[in-house]
C-alpha cells in the first residue's frame, strides 16, 4: 500500500503483487486503483505480468518470496527482461546467513551472486545499502544503460 501511495503522489505507475495466497489481503488494498493482485507462483505468472506491464516504463521489480536459492534465482532469470535500463531489480532478505543466521542456506545472497555472474546486463549497486546496514546486501541490482 505504501508503494501505491508514493505512486499516487507521483501521479503515475502501478504495483503488481504476486503471492501464493492473496486471501488475507485487506479490502482497502484490493480496492486501490494502482494495485493489481495476482495469485500463484511468481514464475508461472510471468506472462500475465508481462502483459500487464506492456510498454510501461520505468519498471522496477522487488523479489520478496520464499528466499530459497532456487526460487530466487528462477525469479531473477525469469523477470530480468522486464526491468528497464537504469532501473532496479531488488532482492529482499539476502541477509539470510550473511549478517543474520536465519533463513534458507543457500539463499538469496548466493542466488544474486550466481545471477550477477551469468548476466552482464546488471550490476550490484552497493551504494543503495543505506548506512552500511541493510536487509538486502548485494540485493540492489541495477540494469545497465540509461532509461
Amino acid at each position: 500500500m505504501a508503494l501505491a501511495h508514493l505512486l499516487d503522489n507521483l501521479g503515475w505507475g502501478r504495483v503488481i503483487t504476486i503471492d501464493i495466497n492473496q486471501e488475507g489481503v485487506p479490502s482497502i488494498v484490493r480496492g486501490h486503483p494502482r494495485i493489481t493482485l495476482l495469485q500463484g507462483d511468481a514464475c508461472e505468472e510471468f506472462e500475465n505480468v508481462r502483459t500487464i506491464v506492456g510498454s510501461e516504463k520505468p519498471v522496477l521489480i522487488i523479489e520478496d518470496s520464499s528466499h530459497t536459492y532456487e526460487n530466487t534465482l528462477n525469479v531473477l532469470r525469469k523477470y530480468c527482461s522486464l526491468v528497464t535500463p537504469g532501473s532496479y531489480f531488488i532482492v529482499e532478505d539476502s541477509i539470510c546467513h550473511h549478517g543474520l543466521e536465519e533463513g534458507p542456506s543457500p539463499g538469496p545472497y548466493e542466488a544474486i551472486a550466481q545471477f550477477a555472474a551469468e548476466n552482464s546486463s546488471f550490476e550490484v549497486d552497493r551504494s543503495k545499502e543505506a548506512f552500511l546496514i541493510t536487509w538486502n546486501p548485494t540485493g540492489y541490482l541495477k540494469r545497465k544503460g540509461s532509461s
